[in-house]
């Protein structure tokens, strides 16, 4: 059984979505929050599997509620998706920044949310490579630095070009070809990345890949 937690500050939305995760028989839903600061608390009490923030909340936002879920060590088994009213939401990409493991738009088909809970729980990113590369595209406020960050020197020299590929979009299959090495490997590679990095999923991988300049944003 998937445990979650909802947070949202409309009473209606809470209720919509928990009665549509309760129907699918492999869901429950475990607790119920108003706010950020409740979202946290709850997390910590509970232990959901999953954790689905409103991006916008009273006292303490989804965000920040993200940021101290991704910090406490005690929740690392936690996956946050971020609901958002907006597919291309400007505070996406800081919720990826924070930890999130992706994001869902609150008009999302009814199949498609209990799916996407499901691949969370997995411990998978939802954002497919494309999309995750269009939104860090669209909010990546700074010039990107001239040099690899210090945190890349963990990585050895095909890991670095691993994660490049993985920031330009590519999935594992599309790496193991680029590289003319076997999906296995590819896929070794990118979670060795991962743990190097201290990334929960691949969308973490992408901000690591354009925060260090390997990947640059298209000039818009």
């Amino acid at each position: 059984m998937i445990r979650v937690l909802l947070a949202d500050d409309q009473p209606l939305i809470r209720a919509g979505f928990s009665a549509l995760l309760e129907m699918a028989g492999d869901i429950s839903v475990v607790g119920e929050a108003a706010n950020g600061g409740e979202a946290v608390q709850l997390c910590r009490e509970l232990l959901p599997d999953v954790a689905l923030l409103d991006v916008r909340m009273p006292l303490l936002d989804g965000i920040q509620a993200t940021r101290q879920i991704g910090a406490d060590p005690a929740l690392d088994a936690v996956r946050v998706v971020i609901l958002t009213n907006y597919a291309l939401d400007e505070y996406v990409f800081a919720a990826l920044r924070a930890g999130a493991s992706g994001f869902l738009v609150k008009d999302i088909e009814p199949a498609e949310l209990l799916q996407s809970v499901r691949v969370a729980a997995r411990g998978e990113a939802l954002l497919s490579p494309s999309v995750t590369r269009r939104l860090i595209e669209e909010y990546v406020a700074t010039p990107p630095k001239l040099s690899p960050g210090p945190e890349l020197e963990r990585l050895t020299g095909r890991e670095r070009e691993v994660l490049t590929l993985v920031g330009g979009g590519m999935s594992n299959e599309e790496i193991a070809v680029r590289l003319t090495i076997s999906h296995a490997t590819a896929k070794t590679h990118v979670s060795r990345i991962m743990s190097k990095l201290g990334a929960r999923d691949r969308a973490q991988l992408v901000v690591h890949a354009y925060e260090s300049g390997l990947v640059i944003p298209r000039a818009r």
